[in-house]
């Protein structure tokens, strides 16, 4: 089986992206892997530090070995947004197939020493571990917003700079690197985010060369998605959109079935909804 640096490269050489969806539970695990294997793509699946801890670290690693050997498909397991080394190496000792070092509030410098320290760690664990960093705030939660997040900057000056962005890919040796673009993580209410500004994610490939990724996806617009990966973006994350497809679907399941007290029977809906936004997600990275 091919592994995730694989399918990166791929990603990078035909100009499509890989889909990285956040899970909570095995309800979300099974409805991404469902529309990622019906589509023959791989699944990226991401757990945050809350959802790991909610999860189980070793637990997550465990559902995801065991679903790749008995469907045959590629799955791939990534600590997703994780702000201190310690929990890197957690997650590397775990079995995850690549970590986040969220340095991003940090100064250039601490984020630089703290990849750093994370790269190393991953290069010496005697097995492959992508080692993705970001650099310029775009927030931290995936949920639903009133406003653009407290501490993010949208304008250009503010963005990720290609000197800077290639600057931290020479002292620090990352293996994916995920800048501010003019992406957001969380929804804004309506639904649709600021524009990306594509001209800068061309730019930051041409300066690093390094695969990239846009964290935020949820709430971009279908043209952004096709530009930014024509741009150079490899994999987008999504989890906003799953979450809110989750619950409103959950609510329905409980009003049209009061006395339904049987999980996996008013839970069938819920992973239908999941499954569907995962897959028109997938359609449009993978034809962009």
């Amino acid at each position: 089986m091919k592994t995730l640096r694989n399918y990166f490269q791929e990603a990078d050489k035909k100009k499509i992206a890989l889909g990285h969806f956040n899970i909570s539970n095995i309800e979300m695990f099974w409805a991404i892997v469902r529309a990622a294997k019906k589509m023959n793509v791989p699944a990226v699946i991401g757990v945050s530090e809350g959802e790991r801890d909610f999860i189980g670290v070793s637990q997550c690693v465990a559902l995801v070995e065991s679903a790749r050997r008995s469907l045959n498909h590629p799955i791939f397991l990534n600590a997703d947004h994780t702000y201190s080394v310690e929990r890197v190496k957690e997650a590397i000792d775990a079995g995850f197939d690549s970590v986040i070092i969220d340095g991003a509030k940090f100064s250039f410098e601490e984020n630089v020493a703290m990849t750093r320290e994370c790269v190393k760690y991953a290069k010496n664990s005697g097995r492959e571990v992508l080692v993705e960093a970001e650099l310029g705030y775009i927030g931290q939660s995936s949920k639903v917003l009133d406003a653009i997040p407290e501490g993010v900057k949208l304008t250009d000056e503010m963005l990720v700079q290609p000197a800077d962005a290639r600057r931290f890919k020479d002292e620090t040796d990352i293996d994916l690197f995920a800048p501010a673009v003019g992406n957001i993580h969380g929804m804004l209410r309506g639904g649709k985010d600021p524009a990306l500004n594509i001209k800068r994610i061309a730019e930051i490939k041409g300066a690093t060369g390094l695969p990239l990724v846009l964290h935020g996806g949820s709430g971009t617009s279908e043209e952004d998605f096709r530009n930014a990966i024509k741009a150079g973006i490899t994999m987008i994350h999504v989890s906003t959109e799953l979450r809110v497809a989750y619950r409103s679907n959950l609510e329905k399941a409980f009003r049209e079935n009061p006395d339904e007290v049987a999980p996996y029977k008013y839970m069938k809906s819920v992973v239908e909804a999941v499954e569907k936004v995962t897959s028109e997600k997938i359609s449009i990275f993978n034809n962009p």
